[in-house]
């Protein structure tokens, strides 16, 4: 059972009255806030695919874009993602990368559509049915900050823990971080029973914070779609959404050149690592149609229910310090639990523009305050109810999320027969409430923007398509949050918030068949 509080995790929630862990609010919004990134065509044109269709990614947004085919076709898509973030952290600037290989889709479409006097004698026009994976999240991603900071140290919050569970604190086995902390000898044990930190922070310590993650989300589809009359395309999609990240975190403290405060602990530096393994498996359904109002123009709308994933997290903490007396400690943590995400509602537009090519726009709502944590029943191991846990969490989740709006443009221009050259915008709108803003210790974005192009080649049974799209964010993350109620000082001091600038490189390649 879950038995640390993971402090050096992002959005640790205030006055949670157990455990919080990587099941927060940084997860919850990060499993919920979604983009297809599926085929290479559709990435081109701003994923704006509502109520365009024929192609695969449509299974995501509107599967009424089923209705569209009228031929089989195969899909493949390997991408390349660059990232690049640079982080301000106490008038400090670092910057970080990183580069990986994707497969953003690979599926299948079988269409059957009458021909000759059966077309004309049968309502519906085509029906298709298709399975295979569009990669819906990705969270490859580096980043580092660093700086110099005299008003607070990473070690007050083991200090605090040890003072608020001494019963565990002093074990040779405890799995708290009090218990770590004093293991580690990064504290030490006052004659009144109390515990302190031996870090001399006032007099500056470097503190440095990477973060190197892989994985993300792949969505295993199966679909269903028609055509009725040339006028109204319906269509249903069951998606079993697959998580898989890899998450390795290490903070560190070292004494800063020209402290000259007393040390008599001999505190030279200490570091604190995590490495953890999420993953999960989930159910959801999207319905959609698309409505042909005449020749030019087409409307459409989906609904995507909310995914109900089961979770499995586990993580290696660990902890050494460099001081008179020296020490490590580590052990092992797993923890299970649910997490619903929240329902999404999608309305778009198309205008054709004969066989000149088209301009399409979505608009999609979501409403994150609606996510939910389950938490297994009865007690950690730490004497804490789980249920009051779960309850104080999901009260967070109302309070620091809101709904959200998301618009997506995009258009597609024929240059010839075989050549079409693509472009496209995305806005992601805020999710987090005013009080969010202003008490979250980490946000894993604000407000996106995407911007995209792409080209593509059609010929008799073959077609090729290239898509880039640069993502634009913004996030911000406190390296720890310390309860001040177990701390000796007597003081609540100020935890820095480093500043991270995302920017985002994806470029995909689709290679398919139609027959």
């Amino acid at each position: 059972m879950r038995q640390l509080r993971f402090v050096f995790f992002p959005a640790i929630v205030a006055g949670c009255v157990a455990t919080a862990s990587a099941q927060d609010l940084t997860e919850a919004y990060g499993l919920s806030n979604l983009t297809v990134q599926g085929t290479a065509r559709s990435m081109g044109f701003g994923n704006a695919l509502g109520s365009v269709g024929g192609d695969f990614s449509s299974l995501s947004v509107n599967p009424a874009g089923l209705g569209v085919y009228r031929s089989s076709e195969f899909t493949f898509t390997p991408s390349l993602r660059i990232n690049s973030t640079s982080s301000e952290y106490t008038n400090q600037t670092t910057a970080d990368n990183n580069t990986h290989f994707n497969v953003n889709n690979f599926g299948m479409v079988f269409t059957r559509a009458p021909h000759g006097r059966h077309y004309d004698h049968r309502n519906w026009k085509a029906v298709s049915f298709a399975f295979g994976m569009n990669r819906t999240a990705d969270f490859n991603n580096n980043y580092t900050y660093q700086g110099k900071n005299t008003t607070s140290s990473g070690s007050q919050v083991f200090e605090s823990d040890a003072n608020l569970d001494k019963a565990d604190a002093g074990n040779a086995y405890g799995s708290t971080l009090g218990a770590m902390g004093y293991q580690s000898y990064l504290l030490n044990r006052n004659a009144n029973g109390t515990y302190s930190s031996i870090v001399p922070f006032q007099g500056g310590v470097n503190q440095l914070k990477t973060v190197q993650q892989n994985g993300g989300v792949n969505e295993y589809l199966l679909s269903l779609g028609g055509n009725y009359k040339e006028k109204l395309m319906l269509g249903m999609t069951i998606g079993i959404p697959s998580i898989n990240i890899q998450r390795n975190s290490t903070y560190s403290e070292t004494l800063a050149d020209g402290n000259t405060q007393a040390n008599p602990g001999g505190f030279n530096s200490f570091t604190y690592n995590e490495n953890t393994n999420i993953t999960g498996a989930g159910i959801n359904a999207k319905i959609g149609a698309i409505y042909k109002v005449n020749d030019l123009f087409r409307i459409g709308a989906a609904f995507h229910s909310p995914t109900y994933y089961s979770i499995s997290d586990m993580s290696t903490p660990s902890l050494s310090s460099n001081a008179d007396s020296s020490g490590s400690y580590f052990y092992h943590n797993r923890f299970d639990y649910n997490l619903t995400t929240p329902w999404k509602g999608v309305l778009s537009a198309t205008v054709l523009l004969d066989k000149i090519g088209f301009i399409t726009a979505d608009y999609e709502y979501v409403d994150y305050s609606s996510m939910r944590y389950e938490y297994p029943g009865g007690m950690d191991n730490n004497g804490n109810s789980l249920q009051l846990a779960q309850d104080a969490m999901n009260q967070q989740i109302k309070k620091t999320f809101q709904p959200a709006s998301n618009f997506r443009l995009g258009a597609e221009g024929r240059l010839s027969k075989y050549f079409m050259i693509r472009a496209g915008f995305g806005y992601y709108g805020n999710a987090y409430t005013s009080y969010g803003e202003s008490t979250a210790t980490s946000f894993y974005s604000t407000e996106r923007i995407d911007l995209s192009c792409g080209l593509g080649f059609r010929f008799n049974h073959f077609f090729t398509d290239l898509g880039y799209v640069h993502s634009m964010y913004q996030g911000y993350e406190q390296p720890y949050t310390i309860d001040y109620s177990g701390v000796n000082t007597g003081y609540a001091a100020t935890v820095p918030t480093a500043k991270i600038n995302y920017n985002v490189n994806n470029l995909a390649l689709t290679v398919g068949m139609k027959f």
